[in-house]
């Protein structure tokens, strides 16, 4: 089991399939608790640590506004469901009795605080988990660039990318293709250039400019959060070849 961090300050992405489990859409308690219980080990080796969650459990934009809808509105629907899983989560790792903040890009001061980055910053230095939720605020990008740009906002030295049944980035779908090859590490232009599919291009091209690495990891393999903040090599670690792995 590891026990040293190499990280003072992560973010992980977490897709909202993440928190549906079995079903596919929706979101099962159950599985919330365990993604929960995850975060909250790699919390309780004294890493400050950011979340964001997607929302394709609930609703994509990109998806609806394929099917005829506005793609400006299917995208609000997407940051909203964004806040449900928030939420949905905050209230599970506070039951394990860790203190959390949710931060919005859409003000809803009923449920959460507006994003500021001074006081997001602060919530970390003061032993909280920081869940950023409603994407940017604005449409036409997803909670993946959403993640990247929190990173970047409050210092966080990497970003785990925590993908639904996935244990890392592949050159072809390992679901419908068994011989598949699995990365170890890549850099960004071979990500981009091959569409590796890793994230869309906005947040991996944002990525690159700021020399921010990307470990893309199996949520649903054991001990995969806190063996990837040890700096194990686990999953795939997306960044420049001089830093593939932490010293």
């Amino acid at each position: 089991m590891p026990d040293a961090a190499v990280y003072r300050r992560v973010l992980v992405k977490l897709s909202g399939e993440a928190l549906a489990g079995a079903r596919g859409f929706g979101i099962d308690p159950v599985v919330v608790k365990q993604r929960a219980e995850q975060l909250v080990a790699v919390y309780r080796l004294g890493v400050e640590l950011a979340v964001v969650v997607g929302a394709g459990n609930i609703v994509r934009g990109t998806e609806a506004a394929e099917q005829g809808m506005d793609r400006t509105q299917a995208d609000y629907m997407g940051m909203l469901g964004t806040v449900i899983n928030s939420l949905a989560l905050q209230a599970t790792i506070e039951q394990l009795d860790v203190p959390t903040r949710l931060q919005t890009a859409i003000e809803m001061r009923q449920v959460a605080e507006p994003f500021i980055h001074r006081r997001a910053t602060r919530h970390l230095e003061k032993g909280r988990i920081v869940i950023f939720a409603a994407g940017t605020g604005n449409p036409y990008f997803t909670t993946d660039t959403a993640a990247t740009l929190r990173c970047l906002e409050i210092g966080a030295e990497v970003l785990i990318m925590a993908k639904n049944g996935v244990d890392g980035v592949y050159d072809d779908d390992p679901h419908q293709t068994p011989e598949a090859h699995r990365y170890r590490t890549l850099d960004y232009m071979e990500a981009i250039t091959r569409r590796l599919r890793v994230m869309d291009d906005t947040a991996l091209t944002l990525c690159m400019t700021n020399h921010l690495s990307v470990v893309v990891i199996d949520a649903d393999e054991r001990n995969a959060f806190l063996r990837a903040v040890c700096g194990e090599p686990i999953g795939t670690v997306v960044g420049s070849p001089t830093s593939f792995y932490p010293k």
